[in-house]
């Protein structure tokens, strides 16, 4: 079956509902320019966010098109494994609110990496600045691929020309609103995202013949629902490798993504941050299953209708929900559920423009510059947001010519391969005394490259990709902190900058 075939189905109505909702977003971008007049309005929102939608922002940015098409398409092809790595906020939710959110709320900081210059020197701020950045590159190329994949598969409009729109689009209402608008148009896309995910999962089992028992009971005859596998196997899907490399991964997210650090100094008090951060993590419970419902509904609606499988998706099973969207529903339904593969990609991506902004202009702009005025800062910071977007833009066309199968995977991977030393650097500075730059330095160099040989030698090295991120915090604390003993370095005054010597909130 073709993109041509599929193009029919699209019609006038969804079209208008699509076109709705983009233009909504814009319109909030351009609203809250008016009130930009810093860089602290700019980055953090004033500061005057509710802990609610800091939240739910929150919620959004980690969601994004990857959760929303590569996740049914796991349950789809799969099972539910990987579940377990989608719960796993809730382990490391209690450690992140009680030790990391009052080094970055009582610092009076912008970036996360402000807090690596104070602990241990400029180059280890500077270095862990550089490698969030290239990530977030690579994020914002996954992420706008995905949804631009969806467009592509139900429209006549080329891949590429999808991701240029999705690029173009993201780039303008970031541009426009900041901050205070990447949060309130994540809002709205969450609930976007979320009711059309639980309206199309009400639509596939009013289409299933038997309803939601049949899903239930043809799943289980299927396998489907199997969560647990005991193995000890290092390579294998366990569940002590998901249930642990989940943990680890979204660890290193919560405690060194700029993207929601953001988020929690965007409040107005440490207790909001913390409110913040369990709205995000409590929400990821009922969305995991929702959305691991949703491929084992099209694996039961599909195994039922066999001769409805088109050839796109036994070609890329990621394609099964924007193909079931288009060829099953009604018009004007499908537009909204469309509108939702945006609106998951759009959360993740304006996040990711205006924090690479924050970073470049905090980290490296000021660092060099510090007598540069607040005009001069928020005039970089907007043009850098141009230019990240054109960037983040070009990636994603560079990806569509790759051949990845299972981009939710592959993600997976690429995050335990860049963020478990960052995750080890910032572990070092707040959890002992005795880690200097130079150890810290040493502890991230070691990890990066035993997780390079690891990627580079499967063959020798045969660890699952959710385990990265494990190997990489291991190695660099355990690196950095011996380096550091044998190391000389001068004594610094650590006040304020570990569990030990930190003051008592004033807020």
């Amino acid at each position: 079956m073709t993109a041509q075939v599929l193009a029919t189905a699209f019609g006038p109505l969804d079209w208008t509902v699509l076109g709705a909702y983009l233009l909504a977003v814009v319109a909030l971008g351009s609203w809250f320019s008016r009130r930009e007049k810093s860089t602290d309005d700019y980055f953090l929102a004033g500061r005057r966010i509710p802990w609610w939608a800091a939240g739910l922002s929150i919620f959004g940015t980690a969601l994004s098109a990857i959760t929303y098409m590569a996740v049914p398409a796991s349950a789809y092809s799969g099972d539910w494994v990987m579940i377990l790595a989608s719960l796993s906020p809730m382990l490391v939710v209690p450690i992140v609110t009680g030790f990391y959110i009052p080094f970055f709320r009582r610092l009076n900081i912008t970036t996360a990496y402000e807090y690596l210059q104070k602990r241990f020197n400029t180059p280890v701020r500077l270095l862990a600045s550089a490698v969030w950045i290239l990530f977030q590159f690579g994020r914002m190329a996954i992420v706008l691929y995905l949804p631009s994949l969806a467009l592509a598969a139900v429209t006549d409009i080329n891949l590429y020309a999808c991701i240029l729109l999705m690029g173009v689009l993201c780039t303008v209402y970031t541009y426009l609103g900041g901050m205070e608008a990447v949060i309130w148009t994540d809002v709205l896309q969450v609930v976007v995202l979320m009711g059309g995910a639980g309206l199309c999962l009400v639509l596939i089992a009013l289409k299933v013949e038997g309803g939601v028992g049949a899903i239930i009971s043809q799943g289980l005859e299927a396998g489907k629902f199997h969560t647990f596998n005991a193995t000890w196997s290092w390579s294998a899907a366990a569940v002590w490798v998901i249930a642990l490399g989940g943990a680890v991964n979204n660890f290193s997210v919560y405690t060194t993504d700029q993207a929601l650090v953001q988020r929690y100094l965007s409040t107005r008090t440490e207790k909001q941050a913390r409110q913040a951060i369990w709205t995000s993590a409590l929400a990821g419970v009922p969305t995991a299953l929702l959305f691991f419902s949703l491929g084992t509904a099209l694996f039961v609606f599909y195994q039922q209708h066999p001769q409805l499988v088109g050839d796109i998706v036994r070609e890329n099973p990621d394609a099964v929900l924007p193909f079931f969207i288009m060829q099953q529903l009604p018009t004007g339904i499908s537009g909204l559920l469309i509108a939702g593969i945006f609106a998951a990609a759009m959360s993740s991506i304006d996040s990711s423009m205006n924090s690479v902004s924050a970073a470049v202009t905090t980290d490296f702009f000021r660092r060099f510059r510090p007598q540069a005025s607040q005009r001069a800062c928020l005039l970089l910071a907007k043009n850098l947001t141009l230019a990240i977007g054109v960037v983040g833009t070009a990636g994603a066309v560079v990806l569509a010519t790759w051949n990845i199968r299972s981009q939710y995977e592959f993600f997976l991977m690429a995050l335990g391969l860049f963020t478990g030393g960052l995750a080890g650097v910032f572990a070092l500075g707040i959890f002992t005394r005795r880690a200097h730059g130079a150890g810290a330095l040493c502890g991230a160099v070691v990890s990066v490259a035993v997780l390079a040989t690891i990627r580079a030698h499967q063959d020798l090295f045969p660890v699952h990709g959710m385990l990265l991120g494990c190997v990489g915090l291991a190695v660099c604390v355990v690196v950095g902190y011996v380096a550091s003993l044998l190391l000389p370095a001068p004594r610094k005054d650590l006040t304020g900058l570990t569990v030990y010597t930190l003051p008592k909130s004033s807020e």
